[in-house]
């Protein structure tokens, strides 16, 4: 049996006040086993009600080498670790499709009390000191470019890299500017010594516990589903129709599914109107009675209590009921 070798993230992006990937497959209709919250389970791991797939757990900080090696063809990793390992240009790693869950910001970040406003402050702050600038972080590649695109940096020190150490590995010409890659919790560093962290940030929650601040941002980051070279061919098109089921379950937490009955005499009235405004996915769906007509629509969650408004008043709208939309596949 042809099988597709999926990987899906251990840690933040499983975590239900971050993303709960395993919400969004068990809302997409797969039948998953092994990996609640917290709770995931390699050898557990299974989603029953569809064969062709074959599941594992992958770090995001893995999950990138895994598919550029070929180890898995398809992965849900946030956008910020497939940059940190494709800016040599050597990871032939391609996104299927943005999920957008599990948003976070990259930044530089400093002391709370720290006076600069700018990466260029910070630099700028720093021209008379003789030892090294330390900068910790898990993104040692993102870090380094970072640096590297700041003018002022480029005015002192032109193209020569920072120096970058990942355990005993260290490369780079700039001795004065060194970034170290973090194990553990990165906020803490600072307050351990160091000058200056680099960290994805969801809320600022987590920088506030740590007295400190952001202090620029390097980008923006959300989850998506990414392929490697393996994915061709049946499982190139296995792994759409996985996107399209997991883009449902995103897209439908968008909207309320409603149903109402109108007078019968209202019925092109308010059919008009709801097809006019967009506020059901083709054209409502009615089901004419004696007196009344019920309509089911999908309207977006930011525009129920105003669309209810005009129903009741404009439309005399009675038995206005509303569900929760587990997938709208468009």
């Amino acid at each position: 049996m042809n099988r597709i070798r999926l990987g899906l993230p251990k840690g933040s992006l499983n975590k239900k006040d971050r993303g709960n990937t395993q919400q969004v497959f068990l809302d997409a209709g797969y039948d998953i086993k092994g990996y609640e919250p917290d709770n995931e389970a390699d050898k557990r791991l299974a989603i029953v009600n569809d064969p062709e797939i074959i599941a594992f757990l992958s770090r995001p900080q893995s999950a990138p080498v895994e598919l550029s090696r070929e180890l898995l063809d398809i992965a849900i990793i946030g956008e910020d670790w497939v940059r940190e390992e494709s800016i040599s240009g050597k990871a032939n790693i391609r996104r299927i499709g943005d999920l957008g869950y599990g948003r976070v910001r990259l930044v530089f970040a400093v002391r709370k009390d720290d006076p600069y406003e700018s990466l260029s402050d910070f630099f700028l702050a720093q021209k008379e000191r003789e030892n090294p600038i330390l900068c910790f972080t898990e993104y040692v590649n993102l870090a380094r470019q970072g640096v590297m695109q700041n003018d002022w940096y480029q005015k002192r020190f032109g193209n020569k890299r920072p120096l970058v150490q990942i355990r005993g590995l260290v490369n780079g010409e700039n001795e004065l500017v060194q970034i170290i890659n973090s194990d553990g919790v990165t906020e803490g560093y600072i307050a351990k010594g160091a000058d200056i962290v680099v960290d994805n940030s969801q809320t600022g929650r987590t920088l506030t516990e740590y007295n400190l601040r952001e202090l620029e941002k390097i980008m923006e980051s959300s989850a998506g589903l990414y392929a490697g070279p393996s994915c061709i061919d049946w499982k190139e098109k296995k792994a759409n129709e996985i996107f399209v089921q997991l883009e449902g379950a995103i897209i439908g937490k968008k909207y309320f599914d409603v149903k109402f009955n109108v007078p019968n005499e209202q019925v092109e009235r308010v059919r008009a109107y709801l097809i006019s405004d967009g506020l059901c996915s083709d054209e409502p769906t009615v089901s004419e009675g004696e007196k009344y007509t019920a309509v089911n629509i999908l309207i977006p969650r930011e525009r129920f209590p105003s669309t209810v408004k005009t129903l009741r008043e404009a439309y005399s709208a009675s038995a206005i009921v509303r569900d929760e939309v587990k997938q709208f596949i468009r």
